[in-house]
């Protein structure tokens, strides 16, 4: 993140969660002891948060029920309310994707773990503003969510970095998070290979980053995109407000113009 505006300091505190590093900066100018306790607990909160949904959704979790589930012992209906609203959301961008996006895998396992760390971003930042807090970067994995600004007094944006997907150690470039407000990731660099490209062909992209007005919407599209190539892409930009980034294998780089116009 860039440097912010005189009289803010930023401070960052981060967790491990649903197999990935969470972190949560925030810019603040209140004394140091209080502003470093307002970030301990914001932190508290979120990593929380995070840690139920994992709990009920993680597939590497024995007694979840997302486990269950997969197993046969539980069914869909006798589930509980969150994974069912889950179910019903992933279903609703299945049919809005074509089929892009879905939330069972190729061996028809029920997976929701590709919504359910955006949903986890999603409320975490509902708790953020709660909490009272303006300006915040929360990012999970590469999903990035924002509010506010690094330096308030000069409504700077937060600067977003892509990293290259051929080498870990360098970014593809930063992203202004504005008007967006999310960002989000997806692909094999970081996790494997874990999305099923439509019809089992090669995938077009081995990585996609979404930018959105909400973080949920950013996180299925990328995924989707990666999984569709550039029918889904040409979809995605039609029907909804985003900026798309994409990356072939061999590294070329597919970009909308306004996601160029923002890096």
């Amino acid at each position: 993140m860039q440097p912010t505006s005189s009289g803010y300091q930023l401070r960052a505190r981060s967790f491990r969660s649903m197999g990935t590093v969470v972190s949560l900066t925030v810019a603040s100018r209140t004394h140091a002891d209080t502003a470093v306790d307002e970030l301990e607990s914001a932190v508290e909160v979120i990593e929380g948060i995070f840690a139920q949904l994992d709990q009920t959704f993680s597939l590497y979790r024995t007694g979840s029920e997302a486990s269950r589930l997969g197993r046969g012992e539980l069914v869909l209906a006798s589930s509980s309310e969150i994974v069912r609203d889950l179910y019903a959301e992933a279903a609703e961008w299945r049919l809005a994707t074509e089929g892009a996006f879905t939330a069972d895998r190729p061996d028809g396992t029920l997976d929701l773990s590709g919504i359910v760390k955006a949903h986890a971003t999603r409320e975490a930042a509902l708790s953020l503003g709660a909490l009272g807090l303006r300006n915040w970067c929360l990012n999970a994995g590469g999903d990035v969510l924002v509010s506010g600004s690094p330096g308030p007094e000069t409504h700077e944006p937060w600067l977003a970095g892509i990293v290259d997907p051929l080498d870990r150690q360098a970014l593809l470039g930063a992203f202004r998070m504005e008007p967006m407000s999310a960002l989000a990731t997806s692909g094999s660099a970081e996790r494997g290979e874990h999305i099923w490209a439509v019809g089992g062909t090669a995938p077009e992209f081995i990585q996609v980053s979404v930018a959105a007005p909400d973080i949920v919407t950013a996180d299925i599209l990328a995924t989707a995109i990666v999984a569709g190539g550039t029918r889904t892409l040409d979809q995605a930009v039609d029907r909804w407000k985003v900026a798309v980034l994409a990356v072939r294998p061999g590294g070329a780089l597919l970009a909308t113009p306004e996601f160029r116009a923002a890096a």
